[in-house]
This record gives structure tokens, C-alpha cells and sequence, in this order.
């Protein structure tokens, strides 16, 4: 992160943490060593909430707001979430495609002044195991294995998010293509846990 806030990293650590009423995200730039550096931001997705919107603060427990995710229907008309700054300015957004996910999970990532990227569940045989799990009446187990998203435009790769094998949910999101903004790259990984219909 420079002196004014803004970062500047291209590879990122996601951990997700189960609590009483809330789950809690924590991000943290990835360094070289594997080893999670600088906690940058933390948030909290209260269950159960009619409509969805995820606050990302400075740190583990700081009160300035970086940026937020909301869903679409918070501020009108359409499917899918945008990501605001602290300023309300659009970052950009992302939405699943609820036909194609009904194979394996798809995502259109958007970003302004850039092609939209679509990002596809990396195994296919992964994808279907995942759904077939669900059927299971094996509610209060999770579903343990690992499983990875490709984001891609017009065939270049611009954007991985590799769940890694763990109790607890963690995520190491990978920046491919310069510009594209690190927040909306976090958002992803956080919906690819929180929001997708499995």
C-alpha cells in the first residue's frame, strides 16, 4: 500500500472466519515467502440480511471505510453486485450467469474502461462433485475441496482465485493484467465464497 492509501499489490491472501452472527473477511497482501504480509482490510456478512452489502475498513479494526459491495437492487434495477469507494464512485462490478453456472460456476467481471472478463470454475469434474454434494444430506459438513476460477478476455488470463485446501475458507487472488483494480479483485474472491449459488 503507497502513502496514500491506494494498493498497489497484484497478489492477495483472503481468509474467511466463521462467527456467531457474522462471518468475518480478512485481506492481506500474499509475499513472496507464501506467508500472509500487511493485513490491508477486514469486513463483516451478517446473516441472514434481506439484501446484500459487504464494508471493507482500513486494518483489522479501523473505522475508515475502503470500499463496499453492494447488491445491484440497493440502488436499482438488475442482478449481480457493484463495488463502490469510499467516495461512492463505481469501481466496478460482477454478476453470475445463472444458466451456464447450472454446470459450472461463471461470473462476468467488470471493471469501466476495460473489456468485462469471464471468469469459469477451473475443473469441471470438481464443479459437478460440488453439486452433487449439495443433494447429500451432509448439511453441517462442508464441502472441503479445493476449487479454482479462471478470469479471462478474449482468451488472456487477467484474474485467478485459487481456494486453497483448509478448515477455514482461504483464498489467494492473483492480479494477471495491469489496471485492473485490486478491490474489485478482492470483491470477486469474497462473492466466489459468499454469493454464488452452489
Amino acid at each position: 500500500m503507497d502513502s496514500g492509501g491506494q494498493w498497489t499489490g497484484r497478489r492477495f491472501t483472503v481468509r474467511q472466519e466463521n462467527r456467531l452472527k457474522a462471518d468475518r473477511y480478512t485481506v492481506s497482501e500474499l509475499m513472496p515467502d507464501g506467508a500472509d504480509g500487511e493485513i490491508l482490510a477486514c469486513a463483516e456478512v451478517k446473516r441472514f440480511s434481506l439484501k446484500e452489502k459487504i464494508t471493507f475498513h482500513s486494518g483489522v479494526s479501523g473505522t475508515r471505510v475502503l470500499f463496499t459491495i453492494e447488491e445491484r437492487g440497493l440502488r436499482g434495477a438488475g442482478g449481480g453486485y457493484d463495488v463502490w469507494d469510499a467516495e461512492g464512485n463505481l469501481v466496478g462490478g460482477f454478476e453470475e450467469q445463472a444458466v451456464a453456472s447450472l454446470v459450472r460456476s461463471t461470473w462476468v467481471l467488470d471493471q469501466p474502461g476495460f473489456q468485462a472478463a469471464v471468469g469459469r470454475e477451473r475443473n469441471r469434474f470438481v464443479s459437478v462433485l460440488r453439486r452433487l454434494w449439495d443433494f447429500l444430506p451432509l448439511d453441517l459438513v462442508p464441502f472441503l475441496w479445493p476449487y479454482h476460477f479462471d478470469f479471462e478476455t478474449a482468451g488472456k488470463q487477467v484474474l485467478k482465485v485459487d481456494r486453497k485446501r483448509g478448515l477455514r475458507d482461504r483464498y489467494v487472488v492473483d492480479i494477471l493484467t495491469p489496471g485492473l483494480d485490486p478491490r474489485l479483485a478482492v470483491a470477486q474472491a469474497v462473492a466466489l465464497d459468499t454469493f454464488q449459488d452452489r
